[in-house]
């Protein structure tokens, strides 16, 4: 079901999304940098200090299915404006924490803010816009959001330095007003007519916790050791909620997740490989960052100096994500997207010169940043735009819950490896991860051949 909007209109509802999703960006890159200071502040320990991120996260990744297909159900309009509503209050509570517990709790609350913008933005833009023009609205604005990117360390650090770690939370707060206040006047409602008024509830308690309880397991493991009876317990309960969950979508009838959605043409194929690439680029970021403090001796600000280019290459790739012609196969560009980006990590893991790292740098937050939000406009493409929160939901969590486990595992790795030079480590986990992609982009561009190779019925309809 499409709104559509005036050349004006759609141009104010590109804003509104684009500001609200520059706000979460930011906020993940910039509070980052400020928990030391926290620390120091509310008296509080390392292990104290994870948990503020880990609790956002946590929360991020277990509501974002459960947004997106409440959204299609009750409206997209009211949920997106509902979630940066959250957002904005989550981060003044936040700035006001007079304890780490409080600040952990509040931190929470962003998190479930947070996943309510994102697969819904996009559907609502879905929606909002004809579909020709859809794809180039999705990619614009996680361009601008992926500026946030750029300016989330550096905004994290300057305002830590100068005014202190709740200023990071208060900045948050006037872009959120802003979107909020331009949302409410130009996004207009849509929703799945086809949907009962209804929610799967045991669907959606499945899922969150699922969802949730897999992504601690991951998160945690590290500090409570892989093999840990805690570790083991909690991954087996994780897996077996996980499976229950899908056993309970497939008898509902009018489920959480149409698990015929992997069946759309393409769907499955486009996740899978926007996963893999997005799970090298968070351990490209976290590594590479390991690598310029550690290895080469920068301090933070002087850090986050240097992945402004690759921040600002990503933000630049999302914008030309929506613009690929509607000729060219969303396969064919997904394959050539990760072989790219893995020819990009193998520069960068077997580089040693200045000039060469920051061109190899800059070349990994291009390829995979395009093919990060070239994965969130291929797959609205290919289903229906009735169940487009459903969809973006669903690739939006794998994508961002399988990157955290891409990080505690290569952490682990890391002192798996205990090489002399934390250096040597960081280059054989990145020559790793580049094989792991380059293998994801090789079979992507395989069964394209293999699918054009042979007849095949002609496809499907799309209605919109």
């Amino acid at each position: 079901m499409h709104a559509s909007a005036g050349r004006r209109g759609s141009r104010w509802i590109l804003a509104a999304i684009s500001v609200a999703l520059f706000c979460v960006q930011i906020d993940y890159f910039a509070v980052n940098l400020a928990l030391p200071r926290v620390a120091a502040e509310l008296h509080s320990t390392t292990t104290d200090m994870q948990w503020v991120v880990s609790i956002y996260m946590l929360t991020l990744g277990a509501f974002m299915v459960p947004a997106g297909r409440i959204a299609d159900i009750f409206g997209r309009r009211r949920l997106l404006l509902s979630g940066v509503a959250l957002f904005a209050g989550a981060s003044v509570l936040c700035a006001v924490a007079p304890s780490v517990p409080a600040l952990v709790g509040f931190r929470a609350l962003q998190g479930i803010g947070a996943a309510m913008i994102f697969p819904v933005s996009v559907s609502v833009l879905t929606n909002a816009f004809p579909a020709e023009t859809a794809g180039r609205a999705i990619g614009m604005a996680y361009g601008i959001a992926g500026l946030g990117n750029a300016a989330g360390p550096l905004v994290g650090g300057i305002l830590t330095e100068t005014v202190g770690w709740r200023a990071v939370f208060w900045a948050l707060v006037p872009f959120a007003v802003v979107s909020l206040l331009i949302g409410a006047r130009v996004i207009p409602e849509t929703s799945d007519p086809g949907a009962p008024r209804r929610i799967d509830v045991a669907g959606l308690a499945l899922i969150t916790t699922g969802v949730g309880l897999f992504t601690l397991v991951f998160d945690r493991a590290p500090a409570w050791g892989w093999l840990s009876a805690v570790t083991l317990v909690a991954a087996v309960a994780a897996a077996g909620l996980l499976v229950a969950f899908v056993a309970v979508e497939r008898r509902t009838p009018h489920p959480l997740v149409d698990l015929r959605l992997f069946g759309e043409p393409g769907f499955a194929v486009l996740v899978v490989a926007g996963t893999v690439a997005n799970i090298a680029y968070v351990v490209t970021v976290f590594l590479s960052t390991l690598n310029l403090q550690q290895v080469r001796g920068l301090n933070p600000l002087a850090a986050g100096l240097v992945f402004v280019g690759p921040s600002a290459g990503a933000a630049l790739a999302g914008a030309v994500s929506g613009r690929i012609p509607a000729r060219f196969s969303p396969t064919a560009v997904m394959g050539t997207g990760c072989i790219a980006a893995a020819v990009s990590l193998a520069a960068l893991a077997f580089s040693d010169g200045w000039p060469l790292y920051v061109a190899a740098l800059t070349a990994c937050g291009s390829t995979m940043g395009f093919v990060y939000a070239y994965t969130t406009v291929a797959t609205q493409a290919v289903v229906d735009p009735a169940r487009a929160g459903e969809a973006a939901g669903v690739t939006l969590t794998l994508l961002v819950t399988l990157a955290g486990v891409g990080v505690a595992v290569s952490g682990t790795a890391l002192e798996v490896l205990g090489t002399d030079s934390p250096g040597a480590g960081i280059d054989v986990i990145l020559a790793t991860v580049a094989a792991a992609l380059l293998l994801s982009g090789l079979a992507v561009v395989g069964r394209l051949r293999a699918r054009t190779a042979r007849p095949h019925p002609s496809p499907r309809p799309h209605t919109s």
